[in-house]
């Protein structure tokens, strides 16, 4: 297991540190995972995490330790050095991804030159593109309901699943490229589901989840699982939108 990304945290109210807790406990077992650095830890700061407006923000540009340590800061008075910044309400889905930003490696570039290969260079013939969509939802109701969202933001090759069961069956035999899913399974706990979609092979464009009243927690859970979450019923021009770019 990669070992975690230290974060250096100053200021912050109760439900501010609580939320960050929660993202960084839940980032375990990511590619990029991130862990509160205390006195004890085993490693250096790699990041500090800035709560402008709290006494200790003045404290750290006293003395910044390590040098090296990346600044991100939160409310008015940003000094030079800072990074990225962020005003309140925080987005805690936006802090992470500018963090996954900074620590994961770029794609790598992927080409060959060719030496010695005479390529064909006709432009190749149009096809199609994949764009299947799987519904997955026990009630006939909410099916419905997708399949007319997903049809009016043009995708119309859809197919429907009533239990994770029926939907992993349908998951070995084709690709899908984006996956409506109503949390309430009868045959599956939701978080669980989730990993298992996001491990899946091949992998999927877009996962969108339906929960009746989703949480902070549940939208942060959903976005590192790499998932939209929406209230249920899902938002229709917010739902639409997101289709759109598929």
């Amino acid at each position: 297991m990669t070992p975690p990304i230290f974060v250096k945290v100053l200021g912050f109210n109760d439900v501010e540190r609580h939320a960050l807790n929660t993202i960084f406990r839940l980032s375990e077992g990511r590619q990029a995972s991130y862990a509160l650095w205390a006195d004890d830890a085993p490693a250096l700061p790699r990041l500090a995490l800035v709560d402008g407006e709290s006494y200790e923000a003045s404290m750290l540009m006293a003395a910044r330790q390590p040098p090296d340590m990346k600044l991100f800061w939160v409310g008015p008075g940003a000094p030079e050095e800072t990074l990225v910044s962020f005003d309140r309400p925080l987005l805690w889905p936006q802090v992470v991804q500018a963090m996954d930003d900074l620590f994961l490696p770029p794609e790598p570039l992927d080409f060959d030159l060719g030496i010695g290969i005479v390529e064909d260079t006709r432009p190749p013939e149009p096809q199609e593109p994949m764009r299947r969509a799987l519904i997955i939802a026990a009630g006939r109701d909410v099916r419905l309901y997708m399949r007319a969202r997903l049809s009016l933001a043009d995708l119309t090759r859809a197919d429907d699943a009533a239990s994770a069961a029926e939907a992993q069956q349908l998951m070995r035999d084709t690709a899908y490229e984006v996956v409506l899913v109503d949390f309430d399974l009868p045959d599956a706990q939701g978080w669980e589901f989730m990993k298992q979609l996001a491990q899946g092979k091949p992998s999927i464009a877009r996962v969108v989840v339906v929960k009746q009243h989703a949480s902070l927690l549940d939208r942060v859970r959903g976005w590192l699982a790499g998932a939209a979450l929406f209230d249920k019923p899902p938002h229709p021009a917010r739902l639409h939108t997101l289709l759109q770019k598929i």
